[in-house]
């Protein structure tokens, strides 16, 4: 009986809830006048009639955004474990790595002073990606309580570009892709600097990592009616059409054409802050990769 029940939705569980009272009441009465219609008893089903025509809906309505919600907490449950699992994996690769470089200093396998400095190196770039995953990490906590109070001030969009391109290159150069970018027009947009630049970082970062060697990365500057556009486009091969709407999920990291890497978290910073700009993030299969737009309110 109970795995009967557990099966029925809870929309049509709240319904037979209030309809069992109302023809539980409406029987009551019948008994009561010994089933002879009297003015009494009519009113008396009139009213409970009415109750039902008024608690029947609302009980659906009801059951059905207790349901939704319950169905939303499940899915940001299951999204959290998923996340807390990738982020346990991402943290455990560089305290490993750090641990066991420790291990081999302190017991004096590595002595050299060359091999030492390359250890003591190889600790810090470890330490680093440690220090910046959790920078995403507190980044992403303060986008999703709300609490992301931005300094806003005029800012020369076309600069944004210029500087994160500038400062990518080397990285794009050491893995044999191409970074172009381009302003067309200069445009200026309300908004905070090391936001904006981080946004344009995560874009230009994303599209290194999975643009193959010998591909190229063009990044766009351009003024589409009211609106500032930054279209960053790869060459990373295209993304499934299906997995297109989840790029800005939190913990997505690509599919069979996209190489899985990182902690999943960039995308989805980038669109907390371009959001907290008042502005639009799209991503779409474009040419031989893919295209990462942003739209900003021009100021």
């Amino acid at each position: 009986m109970f795995d009967r029940l557990s099966r029925v939705s809870l929309t049509t569980a709240m319904t037979v809830m209030v309809i069992v009272p109302v023809v539980a009441t409406i029987a009551g009465v019948l008994v009561v006048s010994g089933f002879m219609f009297t003015p009494m008893m009519g009113a008396a089903l009139v009213v409970c009639a009415l109750v039902g025509l008024v608690t029947v809906p609302f009980s659906i309505m009801l059951g059905r955004a207790i349901a939704r919600r319950t169905m939303w907490e499940r899915e940001a449950e299951a999204a959290r474990r998923q996340l807390v699992a990738w982020i346990s994996h991402d943290l455990r690769t560089p305290l490993a790595g750090i641990r066991a470089m420790t291990e081999a200093l302190e017991d004096g396998v590595v002595s050299e002073p060359g091999e030492v400095a390359v250890y003591a190196k190889q600790i810090a770039q470890e330490a680093d990606h440690l220090s910046k995953l959790v920078d995403d990490l507190f980044q992403l906590s303060r986008i999703t309580a709300g609490a992301l109070n931005l300094p806003m001030h005029d800012v020369a969009l076309a600069d944004v570009v210029s500087d994160v391109v500038a400062a990518s290159r080397p990285v794009a150069g050491l893995k044999g892709v191409e970074l172009r970018g381009d302003a067309r027009t200069w445009p200026v947009v309300r908004g905070s600097d090391p936001e904006l630049m981080r946004v344009v970082r995560n874009l230009v970062s994303n599209a290194i990592r999975h643009t193959p060697e010998g591909g190229a990365i063009a990044v766009q500057v351009d003024v589409d009616g009211p609106e500032a556009v930054v279209r960053v486009d790869d060459a990373c091969g295209g993304i499934p059409e299906d997995v297109l709407p989840q790029v800005f999920d939190v913990g997505f990291r690509g599919s069979s054409a996209r190489n899985p890497s990182g902690a999943g978290l960039g995308l989805s910073i980038a669109r907390g802050l371009v959001e907290a700009h008042h502005g639009r993030i799209h991503a779409q299969n474009h040419g031989p990769g893919c295209r990462f737009e942003v739209r900003l309110p021009l100021r």
